[in-house]
């Protein structure tokens, strides 16, 4: 089947300083890891959503409106804290609105939510798919540890405002642009019904990471492209260098077997 096409793929490839290591791609292929790689797909699903929504309750809801952000978003965190088996849940990303007050005064403020809770709503969506093929293949949701990936890149953020949201929104948008890149690098060495849903997720994956910059530039007061590029130094090391646990972000297996 025909799979990515170049146009698609470019900005991102040109957006992350390395391309995933063919170690990895050769683990994350192998059928005994598809469980553990596909539990860990849905667990990071939520983990974009819950970012989206951590974003908007910090920096634009009034406290109403974040609590009831949280609350609505929560059944999705017992789900993967508890392995509840009761999905009613999933058909509450439907309802979620556009409609939160905002508590700033600020130009970005409508910019932020409206794209996060876009956001929000892509992933939940993807949340539930992955969630079907896994009942479909019979493969039980099992609670696994996290990578060290995303703990890795928010180490680079700074600490005082507004430079902490501005590189927040960078960490975001390499979390996303890796995603799609591995998605495509994945899609060819998989099933047809897995290449054809990964390949599926890559325009909206690769919006989220330009939604994520251009939020970066609209709220920084100066250049964001030196932060950029520090930060992707940050990335690419946690993409190439050695790895003891196989995840969806995770760098170079030092566990590879042949």
């Amino acid at each position: 089947m025909a799979f990515v096409t170049d146009p698609l793929l470019a900005p991102v490839h040109a957006f992350l300083q390395c391309r995933t290591p063919q170690a990895w791609i050769d683990q994350a292929c192998r059928p005994e890891n598809l469980p553990l790689l596909l539990t860990d797909h849905l667990v990071c699903e939520l983990k974009a959503a819950q970012t989206a929504m951590w974003l908007i309750r910090k920096y634009v809801a009034d406290k109403e409106s974040g609590d009831a952000l949280l609350a609505w978003l929560k059944p999705w965190e017992q789900f993967v804290h508890s392995e509840n088996a009761d999905l009613a849940f999933l058909e509450q990303h439907r309802a979620l609105s556009k409609a939160v007050i905002s508590r700033v005064e600020a130009p970005w403020g409508d910019a932020l939510v409206d794209k996060m809770v876009l956001l929000i709503k892509e992933e939940l969506h993807h949340f539930y798919q992955v969630l079907e093929i896994m009942q479909a293949r019979g493969i039980p949701y099992i609670k696994i540890t996290a990578s060290r990936y995303a703990k890795g890149l928010l180490r680079e953020v700074t600490t005082h405002e507004p430079q902490t949201l501005v590189d927040k929104l960078i960490c975001g948008a390499y979390i996303e642009a890796r995603s799609c890149e591995r998605f495509a690098s994945l899609a060819p060495h998989l099933d047809n019904e897995l290449a054809a849903f990964y390949v599926s997720l890559l325009r909206s994956e690769a919006r989220h990471y330009q939604d994520y910059l251009a939020l970066a530039a609209e709220i920084s007061a100066t250049d964001v492209s030196a932060r950029v590029r520090q930060i992707g130094v940050t990335e690419a090391k946690l993409i190439q260098s050695p790895d003891s646990e196989l995840r969806f972000h995770s760098g170079v297996p030092a566990f590879a077997t042949t």
